[in-house]
């Protein structure tokens, strides 16, 4: 059983048939970007009728034993999420609504700062706002995890203070590892693993290295590397894989509608477009290689299981219920 953190783009039948022959019964997956709140509710249901559509391989999982069924009946499970807070559009009753069409992980900020909080490409991150707070704790009474893969350092540590549940960084890697932008302090590593949060480790090369881009094993050493600054109970999988994207899908989701100009996101001027997928990780059903990969670093199989599902299982079951407080 694997589950991954996070991954985007236009998943359809063959994505979900190929993620079942890669071992993995549970995906998070990006229902949007920059959309508001009618934009989001058309890509839920869109993603409704392609789970309806392709029901013999696929299911939307709302709770932790959801995703553990499907994986028993052989389906993969689709745990609806949201790479921005735009969905809310300031408008804090629209998180409980959201969370009851079953939206499960929401992250505070993209590329941009917004009305919650600061990202990790700002010049200055200004941290936590106050509607961010007030966010950050109707996410914990819906049933939403908290993710602050794109946050600013400062912003994410603030919220992990500020929440009353675990959150996650989904899918990012630690930036002592591979200095970036994108990736988290030792500081927010070592906070995620004192309060149980988690970290999924990225497979996208922009933000990973050519170094642990290469064989299955070379990782496999950046997640026991990040092991040794979290903790084992706070490491897990988010590839943060792209299904089916083509120049204009990057194009809207490193620009969306807010700048005339070329932003190249996680990618750079000396590499603008799609960058190469790892070695090791060339189709979907290369995630096969994960837990052998692993063991082959010295990890366990009681380990291996913990950052393959185990991790992820136990955060989805402190932070997918609602709650009264």
């Amino acid at each position: 059983m694997m589950i991954d953190g996070l991954q985007c783009g236009h998943f359809d039948r063959d994505s979900f048939t190929r993620l079942k022959a890669g071992g993995v019964s549970g995906v998070v997956v990006t229902c949007g970007f920059w959309e508001g709140a009618l934009e989001s509710l058309d890509s839920l249901g869109a993603w409704r009728d392609l789970i309806r559509d392709n029901a013999d391989v696929a299911t939307i999982a709302r709770t932790p034993a959801d995703i553990t069924r499907a994986a028993q009946e052989g389906r993969v499970a689709a745990i609806l999420g949201f790479q921005n807070a735009n969905l809310f559009e300031g408008r804090i009753r629209l998180v409980e609504m959201f969370a009851e069409l079953g939206v499960r992980v929401v992250q505070l900020t993209y590329n941009n700062q917004n009305d919650l909080a600061g990202s990790c490409y700002e010049a200055e991150d200004s941290g936590l706002a106050r509607f961010g707070r007030e966010v950050i704790a109707e996410m914990n009474r819906a049933g939403m995890l908290v993710d602050c893969s794109h946050v600013g350092n400062r912003s994410t540590l603030q919220a992990i203070e500020a929440s009353g549940k675990p959150i996650a960084v989904t899918h990012a890697n630690a930036d002592s590892l591979f200095p970036h932008k994108r990736n988290k302090s030792d500081d927010v590593l070592r906070a995620l693993g004192q309060t149980g949060g988690v970290i999924g480790c990225a497979a996208y090369r922009n933000i990973t290295g050519d170094y642990y881009s290469g064989p299955i094993g070379q990782w496999c050493e950046m997640i026991a590397r990040t092991v040794d600054i979290a903790g084992i109970d706070s490491v897990a999988i988010g590839t943060d894989r792209a299904h089916n994207f083509t120049a204009p899908d990057y194009a809207w989701m490193r620009m969306g509608r807010w700048t005339r100009g070329v932003d190249y996101g996680a990618a750079s001027a000396a590499r603008p477009g799609k960058a190469p997928p790892p070695d090791w990780f060339q189709k979907l059903e290369d995630l096969t290689a994960i837990p052998n990969g692993l063991r082959s670093v010295g990890f366990s199989q009681e380990e291996a299981d913990k950052i393959t599902h185990g991790n992820w299982l136990r955060l989805y079951g402190e932070t997918f219920r609602k709650t009264d407080s």
